[in-house]
C-alpha cells in the first residue's frame, strides 16, 4: 500500500498538472500572447494537455512574465490565468519526476540554502582537519604550489567519482525527460538545422527577452533586460572556468606542465574572467529574485534558487581569493574552502535549479524539431 507521503506527492502533482492545463485551455482559446514566446505556438499545436505536454512545455517556458503582464484574464480576474507561475510549479514536479536514481528525487524539497550551505561547511571542515593534521594550516609561502597542500593524485581521486556521478545522473536524468515528454521522437533523428537553431537560442538565451526583445518584467510592468544580462554573466562565466579546467588538464597530462601556472597563462586568464562573470551573475540574479513581483513564478522554490546561486557565487568567491592569495600563508586553508564548495555544487548539481537548464536545452530541441514538421493539427484525422 503507498504511503501517505506517497499519495500526498502524487496529488500535488496531479494538481499541478491539472491547473496548468486549465490554463493552457484558456490561453489556446485566446492566443493574444501568441508572438511572445515558443510555449504559446508550441501549445497551439495542441488541443489536449496531458502530462507528457504541460511537462514539455512547462520546460519550454522561461518565465520571463510578459505573459502574466499582457493577459486580461490575470488575477484578480476569476479564470485566474497565470502562466509563469503555473509553469515553475510544474518544472519542480518535472524535476522530482524525472530524477535519477528515482530514489532521490525528494532532495528537490530540501535542497535549500541551509543546506547547501551546511554541505560546502562540513567538507570545508573535513579538508581543514586533514590539513591541520599535516600540521600546515597556516604556512610558510609555498609560491602558488597547492598540490603541496593535496598531492595531485588524491585531488583526483576526490573529484573524479563525483564528477562521473554528476554527469550519470544529468545525462540518465534528461534521457528519462526526454522520452516522457517525446516517446515518439529521438533526440538522435533530429535535423542537423533544430540542433543549430536549438544551439544559438541558448547561447543567445533567446526567450529571455520576453519574445519581443525588451526583456523580462522582474517587479512591475516595465520590461528590463537585466536578467537575461546576469543569466549570460553566469552562464558564460561558467563555461569560461570549465574550460580554464580543461585546459589546465591538457597542460598537465599533454605537455607535462604542472601548476601554478603564470598570470598570464591561458588557464589563469579563462579562469580570471569566467569568476568575474560568475560573481556579477549570480549576484545579479540574487538581487532579481529578491526583488520579483510576488505573482512570478513559485515562491516555495526560493530556497532551491537561493542555493544554487549561493553555490555557483562561492564557488567562484573561493576561485578568486585563492587566485589573490595562492603566494601567502593562507593558501592551505583558502585551497581547502574552494575544493569544499566545488565539491557541494557537483554532489547537488543533478538535484539542484541547475537541472531547469538541462530540460530547458531538451525543451528546445523538441520545439525546433516539431516546428519543421506539419501540424497534426493541420494533418487531420488518420
Amino acid at each position: 500500500m503507498p504511503s501517505l507521503e506517497a499519495l500526498t506527492r502524487e496529488a500535488t502533482a496531479g494538481a499541478a498538472e491539472a491547473e496548468a492545463a486549465r490554463q493552457l485551455q484558456i490561453c489556446n482559446a485566446c492566443r493574444y500572447c501568441e508572438g511572445y514566446c515558443a510555449v504559446f505556438p508550441a501549445m497551439t499545436r495542441r488541443l489536449e494537455f496531458g502530462k507528457s505536454e504541460v511537462d514539455y512545455l512547462a520546460n519550454l517556458c522561461h518565465n520571463c512574465g510578459a505573459c502574466l503582464h499582457a493577459c486580461q484574464y490575470a488575477p484578480p480576474h476569476e479564470f485566474a490565468v497565470n502562466v509563469p507561475q503555473a509553469m515553475a510549479k510544474l518544472r519542480l514536479q518535472t524535476y522530482s519526476d524525472y530524477a535519477w536514481p528515482p530514489a532521490l528525487a525528494r532532495l528537490y524539497k530540501h535542497n535549500g540554502l541551509t543546506l547547501v550551505l551546511a554541505l560546502a561547511a562540513g567538507m570545508a571542515l573535513f579538508l581543514l582537519l586533514a590539513i591541520a593534521l599535516k600540521g600546515n594550516l597556516w604556512h610558510a609561502p609555498l609560491a602558488g604550489d597547492f598540490y603541496r597542500v593535496f598531492p595531485h593524485n588524491l585531488m583526483v581521486a576526490m573529484f573524479t567519482p563525483i564528477f562521473l556521478y554528476a554527469l550519470l545522473a544529468l545525462a540518465l536524468s534528461v534521457r528519462r525527460f526526454w522520452n516522457g515528454v517525446s516517446p515518439d521522437e529521438r533526440a538522435r533523428d533530429a535535423p542537423g538545422a533544430a540542433v543549430s537553431e536549438t544551439a544559438r537560442d541558448l547561447l543567445r538565451l533567446k526567450y529571455l527577452d520576453g519574445g519581443h526583445g525588451l526583456g523580462c518584467n522582474e517587479a512591475d510592468d516595465r520590461f528590463t533586460l537585466w536578467r537575461r544580462r546576469f543569466h549570460h554573466f553566469t552562464f558564460y562565466g561558467f563555461l569560461l572556468c570549465f574550460a580554464a579546467t580543461s585546459v589546465a588538464t591538457l597542460y598537465h597530462y599533454l605537455f607535462s606542465w604542472s601548476a601554478p601556472y603564470a598570470l598570464a597563462s591561458l588557464p589563469v586568464l579563462l579562469g580570471t574572467a569566467g569568476g568575474i562573470g560568475m560573481l556579477i551573475g549570480p549576484a545579479g540574479l540574487l538581487w532579481l529574485n529578491l526583488i520579483r513581483h510576488p505573482l512570478h513564478g513559485d515562491a516555495a522554490q526560493k530556497p532551491m534558487d537561493l542555493g544554487f546561486i549561493a553555490l555557483l557565487f562561492l564557488v567562484s568567491l573561493s576561485g578568486m581569493a585563492l587566485l589573490a592569495w595562492r603566494d601567502t600563508g593562507a593558501m592551505a586553508l583558502l585551497l581547502a574552502l574552494h575544493l569544499a564548495v566545488v565539491m557541494a555544487l557537483f554532489l547537488t548539481l543533478p538535484y539542484s535549479k541547475f537541472m531547469h537548464a538541462v530540460y530547458r536545452a531538451a525543451a528546445l530541441l523538441k520545439w525546433a524539431i516539431e516546428k519543421r514538421q506539419p501540424s497534426r493539427l493541420q494533418l487531420g484525422p488518420e
